[in-house]
């Protein structure tokens, strides 16, 4: 291990006249010893009023790039100060590496300057932005329709194996999480019920919020988040990373269009799947609140499912049904998207993913909106 201190390097000043501060270099000036600085050198420039600055290296034993740095900041300061430098004391070899160092001046403009636009101005790109974006997405949903209808046409060109790999990815997979918490969401609900209705002695009608809810809104969109988080940001990684490695565009080259080939057995897969992960997320959720209701709210197992059955209604389970296969459909299409807009770098890859799950969240959240808007004008 080197010492730092050991054989460090040395550094004096002395006056041969009142225009030449003459600087004496001793020792080892290598990175990793204790170095002087070449503040020292600023504050004698400042002290003193000479017009040249020499060197001497006599007694220099070895150095590397810790010298030169200490010799290239010392010019900077010289140069401020306007002082003329003599390096014909220096080692040949520091001043030939110098010399190279300052032949090709840094070009004006080379150097990436931090600038901020003024406010309408980016207020202005912002909208362009989003109003490309938007162009974008409606092209792609275009092409999208295009590639399904081929589908029901026999004419579109994918691979069943990959259709079955995406069922399996999007369901089987998918069970165990969707299952864990939906349990947990329908425990959540009865929770925060039984608070108010506990006021009221009005604990049995916990199985009638935890229950229509549940069919109605909550199982579609628990599942769709938890599919957006899990599997269209997979399916936005996948494609950028497939952009990213040019595969998508040797695809375009062999004459395979990828809206068919990549996009379509996804959101097959993903609108097949979701109204099946629906109904699984739903039993589960009953659980959830028949736990809290039979063992915190002293609820009886068969008061709890009769209450159940006596309020739900069938219209509840096909407007669950329609919402989990909207919401199957925007999370692939959010998804695909994203994936295919991604540039040519790994950063990107991440981008794409975050910006899969974002979309798909906020997609599915104004479906609700919309769905519920025209459930409650239809009177369903």
């Amino acid at each position: 291990m080197i010492d730092p201190k050991a054989d460090a390097g040395g550094l004096t000043f002395r006056q041969p006249d009142n225009d030449t501060l003459l600087v004496s270099l001793a020792g080892v000036w290598k990175i990793g010893r204790d170095l002087p600085s070449a503040e020292e050198v600023r504050k004698r420039l400042e002290s003193t009023s000479v017009q040249r600055m020499a060197f001497e290296a006599r007694d220099l034993t070895d150095w590397d790039s810790g010298l030169l740095t200490f010799l290239l900041k010392i010019r900077e300061y010289a140069a401020q100060k306007k002082i003329q430098i003599a390096d014909e004391g220096l080692p040949q070899g520091a001043r030939r590496l110098i010399a190279l160092a300052l032949a090709v001046p840094e070009r004006k403009g080379a150097r990436k300057e931090a600038k901020r636009d003024p406010f309408l101005v980016r207020m202005g790109e912002e909208g362009l932005r989003f109003f490309r974006s938007t162009g974008e997405m409606v092209g792609f949903i275009g092409e999208a329709a295009l590639a399904f209808l081929n589908l029901l046409r026999g004419r579109a060109r994918f691979r069943f194996s990959d259709l079955f790999l995406f069922l399996q990815e999007c369901g089987a997979e998918a069970l165990p999480i969707v299952s864990l918490i939906s349990l947990l969401v329908g425990m959540i609900l009865a929770f925060v019920a039984a608070i108010q209705l506990k006021l009221f002695g009005a604990q049995i009608f916990v199985a009638d919020i935890v229950g229509i809810s549940m069919v109605r809104v909550m199982a579609a969109i628990m599942t769709g988040i938890i599919v957006a988080g899990r599997t269209g940001a997979a399916f936005a990684a996948q494609l950028g990373t497939m952009q990213v490695n040019e595969e998508i565009d040797a695809l375009q080259t062999l004459g395979i269009p990828p809206m068919e080939f990549l996009v379509l057995p996804r959101m097959v897969a993903l609108a097949l799947m979701m109204p099946l992960l629906w109904p699984l997320f739903r039993p589960d959720g009953d659980p959830g609140g028949m736990i809290v209701g039979v063992f915190v709210l002293d609820l009886s197992l068969a008061q709890y499912f009769h209450e159940t059955a006596l309020n739900m209604q069938l219209s509840y389970f096909w407007v669950g049904l329609f919402h989990s296969f909207v919401f199957g459909i925007l999370i692939a299409l959010a998804g695909c998207l994203r994936g295919m807009q991604c540039g040519r770098s790994a950063s990107e890859v991440g981008k794409a993913a975050t910006s899969a799950v974002v979309t798909s969240i906020v997609s599915i959240v104004l479906a609700t909106a919309l769905i519920t808007f025209v459930c409650q004008v239809l009177g369903i």
